[in-house]
Parts: structure tokens; sequence; C-alpha cells
């Protein structure tokens, strides 16, 4: 997730079961999230051994198939509100209650949940892309993301008693949900549900490694200016540095971005007109401003929903009487508010960017800044979104990664995103509709 974390301490193998806080120490924003995620940790692994992969309570998720009325319209998918469970994690498409303001007259509320008005989906009608399928059958599965969500997308995030001036406080975690169709082969439509699995596996399966180290430059011993004689890691802050592919597919066409501090940098967007977009700040200080040749992707809702990548843009001119960029490209998203636009920025500069992005080079160590390195792992395939954490420190002027037993560093999966999956319905005709969920009963009192 992109936030301003100093680093994300969790490991489900160390069996840690509480953070325990001492008297007289340092309070840290590490500590406080490595025990929500021990407590998530439990109640989501409790709750998939008792469901199991998926299953929920009554009718919630059950899909039916909406022909079009008039043969012109798309056709659609009505979807009951409910709760699913997915690997654990709650799913919850229960609408919110709807209160009526002082002094307005009762009206009638929109229609039911279906596939085009999704929450988190941000489905077009006029996208051929993102119509149901026109032949018969095809599945409908559910599609589970958790995303972060900061005070830009949720004002009521803020603590308002702060000032606008100040920085937010905690941001918060939000599981999403999309009910998406799949056309399977007609060689798989005998057992949709094998061939669901399989191609889950092919969706989530782990493909690409990375390592990081440091590495002492040359002529370290003879720069005064160096934190220390033998130091690797040549930064003049701690930084949580993210590394994330951009441009799926192998090492000969994927890319990636990296940012020092987590990608966590945004500007909220509030008007684009052209190459010119309109910022509410362009930010609070050197460390945090966006500067003329900075590389920043436009990007709401919509596109993190989505997983898009948006393109890379490079800041060509500031207009800070008017609190505007000039950026190299038109922006592929509009200021839509209720979409909560933003710019944000990316730290990787020079000669030999791929549209902005670092070309992926596998078996060779490739330098980010101040002693930092990364390895890709021969034979990777690349997924759009994948990313890695790596926490630089001053005092150790290392980055801290897990070593073998010889010191090396080891080669990891990406931390994320984690996508969850579980199948609906089998839709064979306008009425054959086979659900696929797993349900279970409440037993009655006593």
């Amino acid at each position: 997730m992109k936030a301003d974390f100093s680093r994300a301490t969790f490991r489900p193998t160390a069996h840690y079961s509480a953070v325990l806080s001492q008297q007289g120490r340092v309070q840290l924003d590490a500590d406080a999230n490595e025990q929500a995620a021990i407590q998530l940790h439990l109640a989501r692994t409790t709750a998939a051994d008792v469901i199991g992969p998926h299953g929920g309570p009554a009718d919630g998720f059950t899909v039916a198939y909406v022909p079009s009325p008039d043969g012109k319209q798309p056709t659609d998918l009505s979807i009951v509100p409910g709760r699913y469970y997915v690997d654990g994690v709650l799913v919850d498409s229960t609408p919110a209650p709807v209160f009526l303001a002082v002094g307005a007259e009762q009206t009638e509320t929109a229609g039911g949940l279906g596939y085009w008005n999704q929450p988190f989906a941000y489905l077009d009608p006029e996208n051929n892309n993102d119509l149901l399928p026109p032949k018969f059958p095809f599945l409908v599965y559910l599609r589970v993301v958790e995303q972060l969500v900061t005070a830009v997308q949720d004002p009521l995030v803020r603590e308002s008693a702060l000032g606008v001036a100040l920085p937010d406080t905690a941001a918060r975690s939000q599981v999403t949900w999309q009910a998406l169709p799949l056309q399977l082969q007609v060689s798989e439509q005998r057992n949709p549900t094998d061939a669901f699995d399989q191609w889950v596996e092919d969706q989530t399966g782990t493909r690409s490694w990375l390592a990081a180290q440091v590495e002492k430059p040359a002529g370290t011993d003879d720069d005064p200016c160096l934190l220390a004689p033998d130091a690797a890691y040549r930064g003049p802050e701690n930084q949580l540095y993210r590394v994330e592919i951009r441009a799926a597919g192998t090492a000969s066409a994927a890319t990636f971005k990296w940012s020092r501090d987590n990608g966590s940098i945004v500007f909220p967007i509030t008007a684009v007109d052209g190459r010119w977009v309109s910022l509410s700040s362009l930010g609070r200080d050197d460390k945090l401003a966006i500067e003329v040749g900075d590389w920043v992707e436009a990007v709401d809702d919509a596109t993190t929903a989505r997983g898009i990548a948006s393109p890379l843009l490079q800041v060509t001119e500031l207009d800070p009487a008017g609190g505007r960029v000039l950026l190299s490209g038109d922006p592929t998203i509009g200021a839509i508010a209720a979409r909560h636009p933003l710019l944000r920025r990316w730290d990787q500069q020079g000669p030999g960017l791929s549209g902005g992005a670092v070309s992926v080079a596998e078996g060779a160590w490739l330098n980010l800044e101040d002693g930092v390195q990364v390895w890709f792992q021969a034979g990777g395939s690349y997924r759009t979104g994948d990313y890695w954490i790596i926490p630089a420190r001053t005092l150790t002027a290392d980055v801290e990664w897990p070593l073998d037993a010889a010191g090396r560093p080891l080669l990891l999966p990406p931390a994320g995103p984690v996508v969850r999956y579980a199948p609906l319905a089998w839709i064979t005709s306008d009425t054959g509709i086979t659900q696929l969920r797993r349900t279970f009963q409440h037993l009655p009192s006593a």
C-alpha cells in the first residue's frame, strides 16, 4: 500500500501473537501496524479454516442474468447485496443506510445492485471490453483487493482540528470487490470450476523475484562528506524505497518505477486543461514538493481499482502563482472530484528511461540511488502493480533485507498486491444459472 510508512514488519512465519509496548520506549508506526496485521491475520485465518476458500451466509452475492429489454441496451447482472468470505476476507456489499436531510422530501432511491453500478468496478457501457460476453456460457467471479484510503480519498479521515495545512494522520485499509465475467474455452466448459481454479493459479502464481542490497562506492574513503568511511547507503534520511512494476511481460518488455517514499507523495488534482493540471498544493517543502523534471502519473479511484497503468508524464513547467504544472503529455483522466484524481510522484531520473520507467534487466545489480541496488532473478514474468519495499537506514548505512547464512541477499516474491478470487455463478442462458457460491446457515439459538 502506498502510504508514508517507516517500514512493514509483519511476518506471518514468525508466528508472533502480539506486539507488547514497553515503558519509556519510542512509539513507531510499524509496531502499531504490525499489531493490526497480527489481529487481521488471526481473524482471517480463523474464518478461512472454518469456512474454507470461500463461502457466506444466506443469499449475499447471488447472481442473476438480466437480458437487454430492447436489444439495444447492454445486458446486465443482478447481484444480491450481502456478505461473502474469500480466503477469510470479509466482502460486504450491504448498502449504507439512506438518511433524509432536514427539509428534504423522500424520493425514490436508485435501483438494486447490478453489474454496471458496482461501487468499485467503474465499468463503462461504451467500452466493448467491459460488456458482458455476447455468447453463453460464461462464468461470473468475484475479484477482491484491499486498497489504501487516505484523507485524499476520504476527507472524513482527516482531523479538522489539526488544520488543513498540517499532514493527515493514519490511513485506512478498505476491502474492494468486483463481480466480473470470464469466458472459458470450449474444452474447459465441461468442468468450469476446475478451469476457473487453473485460471486463478495463472493469475496469482509467483513469477518474479527480487533482491536488494547496497554497494560501497569507489572512493568512499577519500570523501569526508559521506556519513562514515565504510558507508554504503549514502542517503541523508531514512527511506522506504518502493520498486513497482509498470509495464508487464518478460524482462524484454517489462519496466519498473521507484519511489524513495513508498509512492506516498501525491498532489490532489482540482482541474485539468489539456497538459496544464491544477493542484490543491505544490508541496509543503523541498522534500515533498513537485519540481520540473519529476516523473508523475495521473491516477484516480477508477484507474486504481482496475489496475490500469497510467502513462508516466514529466513535469516541464511550474506555475506557482496559479498552483499548476505543465506535463509532457495529456493525462488520461479527468478532474472528476468524486473519483479523487491525483498526481503521484516517482523518483527515477536520468537518461535511458523507457516511457519514464526503468527497463527490467535480469541477472545484474541495477542502481537506484545512494548505493541502493536491486536484482531481478532471470526468467521472470512481471505483472503490472507487483511491488517490493526496501527500508534504507542511515545509522547502519544499509538496507534492511533478509540474508542467507553466507550474508547474501535473498530473492523475495512481490510484497503485493494480493488479489483474491472466488467463483459466483455459471451462466448458460438467460435463465440457466448455476450458483457456484458456497453457503452456510446459522444454527438456531437454543
